[in-house]
């Protein structure tokens, strides 16, 4: 087994926060000593049949945790998808059917494999126990927390605070979620640092059932491709990885160049030394940011297709985008955001494309927008400080500077 610090090296790319790094430490050692590797858990409700990019964030630590030669647990929780995750939400979310979050789930199973490896995941579904506990021995695990502890989470307190109502079934996630860990006797569990609560709460439950405490490593939660919001597919702004390749490569060399270095960070292969480096040469003129964004637009491609699959999106991008439909003599414009975002409607409307916001949406609406090479379906799309290149109609093209 590969040595603790350089375990511990992998483990800390891209993470928010470990708790903690030398009780980690100690079950690494101690998973050397014995030849027994550690079970490593991360959990994903099946509420949307699409894994995308924001997933694989999640995804990824769990491979390089395989790759070092542990246990890896991927949880579908069919059972908490039937109560909704509460997290970050201001109202209660409306429950699926299972016969959705079945659905769901089966699609999830074939998509995790395009990452990790079949041969060594093991998928479990937290129905197999939560659907065989009896009234009484849910009451018995909700009676391990107080109110005032799950008052305790962020978003509860606001919608507490603001009159929002919360469902007591929502209560239960949390628990639930820790007595997962519970009963697959977790040494990590694994999630966005938007789970914080959750997690936690894993921890202390393991510690009332006499077990030793998970470790917990968050991880960021990946922005979308307008460089803002949370990747979701609700707020269209996300990438799938069923997506095909050229829809991968297009809506990756869409995201501004600023981001671009956190995708590379969180969902790039490349050693974070080569990435610092390319980076570096970027910012100092001596490599094209547009190049870079290939790169990364060819590895993300390549991983959930194939190489060849890339090579033929990055050529059709290009060829479409890149030599046919933009003009030479194209006007440069610069535009200074609010706040980090400028609306693309409004952004079209200072640049002189379009006469009025509400022709902006307009054109949104009816697929008229092109936005680095690719076509906006949302009109609630925000542009972030880079450069971005827009096409309006067949005719009306420009280079915005978002300052």
């Amino acid at each position: 087994m590969i040595p603790v610090n350089e375990q511990m090296a992998v483990i800390r790319r891209g993470a928010a926060h470990i708790i903690s790094e030398e009780a980690l430490r100690d079950k690494l050692a101690r998973a050397m000593q014995t030849g027994i590797p550690l079970r490593i858990k991360a959990g994903f409700d099946p509420t949307a049949p699409d894994l995308h990019l924001g997933h694989t964030v999640l995804l990824q630590k769990m491979r390089q945790f395989q790759e070092l030669g542990h246990e890896i647990l991927f949880l579908i929780g069919d059972f908490t998808g039937l109560i909704g995750d509460p997290t970050g939400k201001n109202e209660t979310r409306k429950p699926l059917s299972p016969e959705t979050l079945a659905a769901n789930a089966a699609t999830y199973r074939a998509q995790v494999f395009r990452i990790l490896d079949p041969h060594k995941t093991r998928v479990v579904f937290n129905s197999e126990w939560m659907g065989q506990m009896s009234a009484a021995e849910l009451i018995r695990l909700a009676a391990r927390q107080t109110v005032a502890r799950m008052l305790e989470r962020d978003d509860f307190t606001k919608r507490y605070h603001a009159g929002v109502p919360i469902a007591i079934h929502e209560f239960l996630y949390p628990l639930v979620q820790g007595y997962d860990s519970v009963v697959l006797r977790a040494d990590v569990e694994l999630g966005g640092t938007d789970q914080t609560f959750n997690l936690l709460m894993g921890r202390e439950l393991q510690k009332e059932y006499g077990q030793e405490p998970q470790c917990v490593v968050t991880l960021p939660i990946l922005e979308g491709l307008d460089g803002v919001r949370k990747m979701s597919k609700s707020l269209n702004n996300y990438i799938a990885i069923q997506d095909p390749p050229e829809e991968i490569f297009g809506k990756t060399m869409s995201i501004s160049d600023a981001l671009m270095w956190r995708y590379y960070e969180l969902l790039s292969d490349l050693p974070l030394e080569e990435i610092r480096h390319l980076q570096t040469e970027t910012e100092a003129g001596r490599f094209h940011p547009m190049e870079a964004k290939k790169r990364l637009a060819g590895e993300l491609t390549t991983r959930f297709h194939d190489e060849q699959a890339a090579l033929r999106a990055r050529d059709g991008f290009e060829a479409r985008f890149a030599h046919k439909e933009l003009p030479d003599d194209m006007e440069e414009i610069t535009l200074v955001t609010s706040e980090g975002v400028l609306g693309l409607a409004e952004a079209m409307r200072q640049a002189g494309l379009t006469a009025s916001n509400a022709e902006g949406i307009r054109l949104i609406r009816q697929g008229g927008v092109v936005v680095n090479g690719v076509k906006v379906e949302d009109t609630r799309m925000v542009l972030a400080p880079g450069e971005a290149i827009l096409k309006v109609g067949k005719r009306r093209c420009a280079r915005l500077i978002l300052t």
